[in-house]
C-alpha cells in the first residue's frame, strides 16, 4: 500500500471506532515509503514491494489484538456496525477462524461473481461456511492466523488466501462469509496486473503441490489450466507460470482426507 494516497485516506477514515473497543490501525507501506499517513496510524515501511501476502504478514506481526482485519487501500468500510459484528461473532463462535466480507461496488454495480466464495455465481446475499475468503476484506482470529503460519510469502500475488483457508480448515477452524459485513471496492479485473495470469498459474501449481494429496494435485492443476485458458486465451503466460510452479521447491504438507471431504461438503471440492 501507499501509492494511492486519496484512496488510502478514505479507507482509513471509513474504519469504525466504537467507544470502549481497543483497536489499532496499521498501514503496511509496501515499497512506497513516501506515503503520508494521518496521526494515530502505525506504519510499517518496506523499502521494496515484497508482495501482498508478505506485506500482510509483516503487518500482522506488529498487531497486538485478538482479531486481524485486512482491508485493501482502495476499499472502504460500508458497514458502520462492522467492529461490533466481528467482536460478537468471534466471541460466540470459538471455532471461527476467518470471516470474509461482502465486497460491493460503491457505484451500484453489486458484487462481482468472483468475490462470492462459492462455485459459479453464488448468491452474494447468502451467508454461511465457505472454503475461502477475499484477502483484502476479511477478519481472521490472530491465534488461528499465526498458528497455521500466516500467508505464504512466496505467492507474492494471487491465491494466498486459498492456501491459508485450506490450512485453517485442515487445522479444525471454520471459514465463513458474512453478507452483512459490507465493504465498498471499485470493480476491477484480475488481469489488470501484467503478471496476473502467470502468477495465478504458478500459484495454482504451488497450492496443489503444497496442500493436496498426490492423487488430486494433477486433476486440480489440469482443471484450472483449461479453465484459465478458456477465460484468458493467454497460453504463453499460463504455460510459463505452470512451469515455474513445477520447478519451484515447496514445503509439502498435504491436507487430510477429512479436510478434502469438508471442502467438498461445503461445495468446493479441491479439484476445481
Amino acid at each position: 500500500m501507499g501509492d494511492r494516497p486519496s484512496e488510502l485516506a478514505a479507507a482509513i477514515a471509513s474504519i469504525p471506532r466504537p467507544e470502549g473497543v481497543g483497536q489499532e490501525v496499521i498501514v503496511v507501506v509496501n515499497g512506497a515509503p513516501s506515503a503520508v499517513l494521518p496521526p494515530g496510524v502505525r506504519r510499517v515501511d518496506l523499502v521494496e514491494n515484497v508482495g501482498v501476502p508478505a506485506g500482510r504478514n509483516r503487518g500482522a506481526r506488529q498487531a497486538a489484538g485478538d482479531l486481524l482485519v485486512f482491508l485493501d487501500d482502495d476499499a472502504s468500510v460500508a458497514d458502520p456496525e462492522l467492529v461490533g459484528r466481528l467482536l460478537e461473532r468471534f466471541a460466540v463462535e470459538p471455532d471461527l477462524g476467518a470471516l470474509g466480507f461482502r465486497i460491493v461496488d460503491p457505484d451500484g454495480g453489486g458484487t462481482l461473481g468472483r468475490h462470492v466464495p462459492r462455485l459459479g455465481r453464488g448468491d452474494p446475499d447468502r451467508s454461511g461456511d465457505v472454503t475461502s475468503f477475499p484477502g483484502g476484506a476479511c477478519a481472521i482470529r490472530a491465534r488461528a492466523f499465526h498458528g497455521v503460519g500466516g500467508l505464504p510469502d512466496e505467492f507474492f500475488y494471487a491465491l494466498e488466501e486459498t492456501d491459508l483457508a485450506w490450512r485453517l480448515i485442515d487445522g479444525g477452524w471454520r471459514v465463513a462469509y458474512d453478507s452483512a459485513a459490507v465493504i465498498h471496492h471499485p470493480p476491477t479485473e484480475v488481469t489488470r496486473h501484467r503478471a496476473a495470469v502467470r502468477l495465478t498459474a504458478r500459484n495454482r501449481v504451488l497450492l496443489a503441490r503444497r496442500r493436496l494429496p498426490r492423487v488430486l494435485a494433477p486433476v486440480y492443476v489440469a482443471d484450472w489450466f483449461a479453465l484459465t485458458l478458456v477465460r484468458t486465451r493467454q497460453l504463453r503466460e499460463l504455460w510459463r507460470g505452470t512451469l515455474e510452479g513445477l520447478r519451484a521447491t515447496v514445503d509439502r504438507r498435504p491436507m487430510r482426507w477429512r479436510t478434502v471431504w469438508t471442502l467438498t461438503r461445503l461445495g468446493r471440492p479441491p479439484v476445481i
